[in-house]
């Protein structure tokens, strides 16, 4: 996803619209896709037959009230236990696809047996050009193996700088940057060698806008309106 000039920072709606409908759930992808979102990201689980399902939390508790691990069931005792609050991958693929046409899903993996099934149902769906990933290493990784293609925001959570060797094997077009982590020198370093930045997850104003003076290309916030908002001042 290459920046587009003129259109300034790229607001990323962390699990939706979580401050207005309950995060990784499909009136939360579509809340943020009204509001001009242009990309959605999600994160995905695997239920015990190996559905992916939208939800960041190891279990069901937090968001639920069902202490179950979520690999300890299987989908349907999921829908069953969330009143089918809790979506499958490939429904939230559906609303992206249904949306505007230059919105984007960014997927967030946290393990690497994850990562089959997710690159298989975008595959179902049609939907390549219109998702990319975002997690642990490991997980890159084997998204980068089963999809040579794809595209990839490395996620990155430490003030030392990505060694060359990680950036030529895992090819990412994203260094995606805990916010606190983009500053103005380490944009440059990364624009110089290629790389998009993207932060997360910023959800005050103050904190956008050092990061859009710092020059980063996308923001991920749980706050989509206010970003956008503060985009559109700029314009």
């Amino acid at each position: 996803m290459a920046a587009r000039p003129g259109h300034g920072v790229t607001v990323v709606a962390h699990r939706g619209d979580p401050y207005t409908h309950r995060e990784n759930t499909l009136p939360s992808v579509r809340s943020a896709l009204r509001k001009g979102a242009d990309v959605v990201e999600v994160d995905v689980r695997l239920t015990r037959d190996g559905v992916p399902v939208l939800l960041h939390d190891p279990t069901l508790e937090r968001l639920w009230g069902v202490v179950a691990p979520v690999a300890s069931l299987a989908y349907d005792e999921v829908a069953e236990a969330t009143g089918g609050g809790v979506p499958s991958f490939a429904a939230a693929l559906a609303e992206l696809l249904a949306g505007p046409d230059r919105t984007r899903m960014l997927i967030d993996l946290t393990e690497a047996d994850q990562a089959p099934a997710a690159v298989r149902a975008v595959r179902e769906a049609g939907a390549a050009d219109r998702v990319y990933y975002c997690g642990k290493l490991a997980a890159m990784r084997q998204v980068r193996a089963l999809e040579p293609a794809a595209e990839i925001a490395m996620t990155w959570t430490t003030s030392a700088r990505p060694a060359d060797a990680l950036l030529n094997g895992l090819a990412p077009r994203w260094l995606n940057l805990r916010f606190g982590l983009a500053d103005p020198a380490t944009v440059a370093w990364a624009h110089d060698r290629g790389l998009l930045v993207a932060a997360w997850t910023a959800d005050w104003r103050r904190s956008m806008s050092r990061l859009v003076a710092a020059g980063v290309d996308a923001v991920t916030t749980n706050r989509p309106e206010v970003l956008l908002r503060l985009r559109a001042k700029a314009a």
